[in-house]
């Protein structure tokens, strides 16, 4: 598993310029280039069943006509991962480390699916009085093999 909690950013006129921001200064805090666009994560080689993306927007991406949606779900795919969570929307950064904490103790604790530990955090978000709506839990969405 890859898990990245950071911020995500999606430019839909030019998908390839879209990535995650990690860390902008080196271990002696000197600015860095710490994007990892698109264009990078294709040229990666991932031996990882599952990758989340716990940012905003991760799911999102531009639509060709003839190739589909290109956006970071398909780069990590293409890099060799057959599973991603992604998120469909800016999301709540409390509600968000509730929800990663659950996953994981399903997925870990549990040996849940992905797809069934996903569902399952989302439902025991949902049943929170402050989490109760759909802006909070229903952003991530597992795509590619849901086994």
């Amino acid at each position: 598993m890859i898990h990245f909690a950071t911020h995500g950013f999606v430019n839909l006129q030019n998908p390839e310029f879209s990535g995650l921001a990690l860390s902008l200064v080196n271990k002696k805090g000197e600015e860095q280039d710490g994007f990892l666009l698109l264009s990078d994560v294709y040229n990666m080689s991932l031996n990882a069943e599952l990758v989340v993306l716990s940012a905003c927007e991760t799911g999102l991406g531009k639509q060709f006509q003839g190739e589909g949606l290109v956006g970071l779900t398909r780069g990590f795919m293409y890099a060799g991962s057959p599973r991603i969570i992604v998120s469909l929307w800016s999301v709540s950064d409390q509600a968000t480390a509730e929800l990663m904490e659950r996953l994981y103790e399903g997925l870990l604790k549990q040996g849940k699916t992905p797809a069934v530990a996903l569902r399952q955090a989302q439902l025991a978000i949902m049943k929170e009085k402050r989490w109760r709506s759909p802006f909070y839990w229903a952003a991530f969405q597992l795509q590619g093999e849901y086994r």
